[in-house]
């Protein structure tokens, strides 16, 4: 993916117009001038991006008519937030946009400047952008090139994005930065708004970090091989947007945060500060204007601290619970061999049971919207049943508490079930739960189940909501022959290490049985958890 690395004289003008005087900000293959327009006498922001080499020139001419056209309908949607390309110009082996003067820094160059922001500019600065990437997303149209070089940041108003239309414009994954680009782009230059949602986390990681969370190795094809291969740097520094920007940056696009969560979390951390909160909680627009603005210090007050880290725990994380560190060994629910496993009962359409090898994931059950405790009656042939570890749920007439098992204090497993029939539920307790849901059950339950025999992932780990709180759903099969199991697992955290998870399983044949969908739907419905 060779770049052009043509020498730019700051004596002829580019295109024959714009005078090069300064440059205001450089990052990998991209750089930004103050330069005069000399036709009218104005300043303007010129952007040289290298381009692949490519002796005929067409590389240039294409990519400079793609990023007129995108900008062209992209400005539309949010005015004053994306910047309009005025001039495009494909000379000296190098895209040369031109954008009016913006009023503003770089992100990088903020970033040069403080090293790191605190959590609630940070926060605004996401929440921001966001109001971007879901007014273009709604049009169809995602960025593919986010870096702290496209961002500028202003004092009398919201972030100004530049850089749409360079996305696609070339055959190469990632034009400029690739230290941001997503693993799917680094791999096979599959952009997409989830690629835009992980670029939306890399700067949220590197304006607490004070680095990306894949550093630039010279070379792009490196730096893509790194970031599509190396596992993720911890944040050390996020504070109560540790889970967002863990959430965002999680190598499936199909498990990232979704982003009405991140959203969710975004304006509570702002909402948390006592010194903004007043002018930063207005409600994010997704077109035009500020939304949320407040001074920002590099302050953070022990106030907000406190609650938000408890915030980034009970609101951020999407917390799985299914097999809780501590608890002893695996119990009958555990098991892939005798655990029988659940469909998740989907109000959706009948259908067969899909086939042993199908990995496709059924719809998931539709999370019960809240209630107050004790207003869930059991629906007929049913009847609540009060733990005396705290939660309560409703049982089918005749199933009963077949196993417990315990932690000391600290994590326990009830299974319920009945004789002779096949199907249980498996309820977990720990107040030592990981802290992201989506990689508890795809790096700490997956592995220990993959030892088991016959074990099948179904579909994806889905990030979902449950009861108001972040959930995460994973279904699998286990087992062979006729005794092919199916499991539908939930996990959900209370806040401060502690969450619930419940399993569901049942023999594969019987997935869509509809009496096991309904009793997988009571379930959800009436549990209610115990302690906290």
């Amino acid at each position: 993916m060779a770049m052009s690395r043509a020498h730019v004289s700051t004596h002829r003008p580019v295109g024959g117009r714009y005078r090069l005087v300064e440059i205001t900000h450089r990052e990998t293959n991209s750089v930004c001038w103050y330069a005069d327009d000399l036709q009218t006498g104005r300043p303007c922001l010129v952007t040289q991006t290298g381009l692949p080499e490519d002796p005929g020139g067409g590389t240039a001419r294409r990519a400079a008519s793609r990023v007129l056209r995108t900008t062209e309908s992209v400005s539309r949607l949010c005015p004053g937030r994306i910047a309009t390309v005025v001039d495009a110009v494909g000379e000296d082996g190098s895209l040369w946009t031109v954008t009016a003067w913006i009023d503003g820094t770089p992100l990088g160059g903020v970033l040069a400047e403080q090293g790191t922001l605190n959590y609630v500019r940070t926060a605004r600065i996401a929440l921001e952008l966001l109001d971007v990437l879901d007014a273009a997303h709604a049009e169809g149209i995602t960025h593919g090139e986010l870096s702290p070089g496209r961002v500028f940041v202003r004092e009398g108003g919201p972030v100004v994005v530049t850089g749409y239309g360079l996305a696609g414009s070339t055959p190469v994954p990632r034009l400029a930065a690739p230290s941001y680009a997503a693993p799917e782009q680094a791999r096979d230059g599959r952009g997409g708004p989830a690629a835009d949602l992980w670029a939306l986390g890399a700067l949220l990681y590197t304006m607490l970090e004070g680095r990306p969370p894949f550093r630039d190795r010279g070379r792009p094809e490196s730096t893509l091989k790194g970031v599509d291969r190396l596992p993720l740097r911890a944040p050390v520094r996020a504070g109560p947007l540790t889970r967002v920007v863990q959430g965002l940056l999680r190598k499936d696009p199909r498990e990232r945060l979704p982003r009405q969560v991140v959203r969710e979390v975004l304006t509570r951390v702002l909402s948390e500060d006592p010194e903004v909160a007043p002018r930063a909680v207005a409600s994010p627009r997704l077109r035009g204007g500020p939304a949320g603005r407040g001074p920002a210090g590099r302050g953070w007050s022990r106030r907000t601290m406190v609650l938000g880290t408890a915030l980034a725990v009970v609101t951020v994380t999407v917390a799985v619970l299914a097999a809780t560190r501590g608890l002893p060994g695996p119990g009958p629910a555990d098991s892939a061999a005798t655990a029988p496993t659940a469909p998740p009962v989907s109000a959706s359409a009948p259908g067969g049971p899909p086939a042993p090898g199908d990995r496709g994931a059924s719809p998931p059950p539709a999370a019960p919207a809240p209630s107050p405790p004790g207003t869930a009656d059991p629906p007929s042939g049913h009847r609540t049943y009060r733990a005396p570890e705290g939660f309560s749920l409703s049982l089918p007439e005749g199933w009963e508490r077949l196993d417990t098992s315990r932690a000391a204090d600290l994590a326990y497993r009830v299974t319920f079930g009945a004789d002779g029939d096949p199907r249980t539920l498996a309820v977990t307790y720990s107040e030592r739960v990981g802290s992201d849901a989506v990689a508890v059950w795809r790096d700490d339950v997956e592995p220990r189940l993959e030892r088991s025999g016959g074990y099948e992932r179904i579909g994806p780990i889905r990030a979902t909501t449950y009861r108001g709180r972040e959930a995460a759903d994973m279904e699998w099969y286990a087992g062979a022959g006729d005794g092919r199991v199916r499991t539908f697992g939930r996990g959900f955290l209370l806040g401060g290490g502690r969450g619930f998870s419940l399993r569901w399983t049942t023999p594969a044949a019987d997935w869509e049985e509809p009496a096991s969908r309904e009793a997988l739907r009571t379930f959800l419905r009436t549990f209610r958890p115990g302690p906290g």
